[in-house]
């Protein structure tokens, strides 16, 4: 059957998006991995660019796990053991022994009673939220959340939904005041590290806020984190924006594939609210879980930072970053302060930042631009993110070829 009035109406909507700015367009495929040689870290070959070796400074795996031997074969050897996929969700039959022992490790890692794994970092926060938000439940929430925090505020529908000014804790503490007049629960939110900035949520002063309204609510005042930046790449031992605080989530939602390095995210929380959940989570129940092979692999990802190692990838990464940090503010760039491997170089200017992303490029430097409108007019900047499988040498050539636009512009 034709359908060329809907494509027609789809294709208006591309260009809208493309007038806007918002258009992601075609995706940079990876086709090859060239493994770390000499004093360089790992290069990648890109399709249409030929042999062309790419530094890549725009991935999420922050210690570099992906590309481990131990986490390689600990994967291989549970698909050999289990085979490929799960088969079914997990209240059928899909739940399979690396599972729960996963799900027992990051609960450990966590120091939580119970932890309960979902396909992604997205579906758990969408999974997570709508259940614990009643008709009678005010959310309040930091403007500069991650979408999938959005996304789920909204599909809940609160009594109450209030966003307050990026890390202004004095509005959040006057919003849960207001809350107290109308509903019963409360909800605050928060990212750990905020994505677009590398900077984090002051968790100790949230958590004391909690703290000194939660008597004004017959269901307490809930204090939820989704820190799937911060943990495995901040704090000393990768217990993310907890341990850099000094302060616990009552709910805490992460991924395994970022500084994990694998695939899936996670909740971590009480035994009762585990419990809850797993009834109640429609992303948890009805879809299926990670592969047995991707438990195995987080399972042993989850041991390594939880070691000696670990904190050595840890110590290298936060010194990796301050290399590339400081760089930056010797060229005379703007950053944004902040010890996460997140390290934005700011341009307030959407074409400059556009021709610095192509000039990145031209030159083997992989980087992610962020314009207005993901961006406010005016911040717009790019994104650059250490990991710990870049060396010395890699920051110095991503210095040098930004010192080269730098000299030309």
């Amino acid at each position: 059957m034709p359908h060329e009035r809907i494509e027609s109406v789809l294709l208006g909507e591309l260009r809208r998006l493309e007038t806007e700015g918002r258009r992601k367009g075609k995706e940079t495929v990876v086709t090859r991995v060239i493994p770390p040689s000499g004093t360089r870290g790992p290069r990648f070959l890109i399709e249409g660019e030929g042999d062309k070796p790419f530094l890549r400074m725009n991935s999420n795996g922050y210690l570099g796990l992906s590309l481990r031997p131990e986490i390689i074969a600990a994967e291989h050897d549970a698909v050999r053991a289990y085979g490929t996929g799960p088969g079914a969700v997990r209240f059928i039959s899909g739940t399979w022994g690396p599972h729960l022992e996963l799900e027992r490790a990051l609960a450990a890692f966590h120091g939580r009673p119970a932890a309960m794994l979902f396909s992604s970092a997205y579906a758990t926060v969408m999974g997570v939220l709508p259940p614990l938000i009643t008709p009678e439940t005010a959310v309040i929430s930091d403007e500069l959340n991650h979408n999938c925090i959005i996304n789920a505020i909204r599909l809940a529908r609160p009594r109450e939904r209030y966003v307050y000014r990026h890390l202004d804790l004095a509005e959040l503490e006057a919003r849960l005041r207001d809350a107290a007049d109308t509903c019963k629960r409360a909800i605050i939110v928060t990212d750990g590290i905020f994505s677009m900035r590398g900077d984090h949520a002051p968790l100790a002063e949230i958590d004391a806020i909690a703290r000194k309204h939660d008597a004004a609510f017959p269901e307490n005042v809930v204090l939820v984190v989704d820190d799937s930046h911060g943990v495995g790449a901040f704090g000393a031992t990768g217990r993310g924006t907890e341990e850099r605080t000094g302060a616990a989530a009552d709910v805490l939602i992460a991924t395994l594939g970022k500084a994990f390095g694998v695939n899936g995210g996670y909740v971590v929380a009480s035994n009762t609210a585990i419990e809850f959940l797993r009834e109640t989570a429609p992303l948890y129940i009805y879809s299926n879980p990670i592969s047995p092979g991707e438990a195995a692999a987080a399972i042993k990802a989850v041991a390594l930072v939880d070691s000696p190692p670990g904190r050595d990838l840890l110590a290298h990464l936060g010194k990796t970053a301050r290399r590339f940090r400081d760089g930056l503010v010797r060229l005379q760039f703007e950053t944004i302060a902040g010890d996460h491997p997140i390290v934005p170089l700011v341009l307030r200017d959407t074409p400059r930042t556009t021709a610095l992303v192509r000039h990145l490029r031209e030159h083997g430097v992989l980087a992610t631009g962020l314009t207005f409108p993901v961006v406010p007019r005016g911040s717009e900047e790019i994104r650059f993110q250490i990991c710990a499988d870049h060396t010395a040498v890699d920051i110095d050539e991503a210095l040098e070829v930004l010192g080269k636009f730098g000299r030309s512009a």
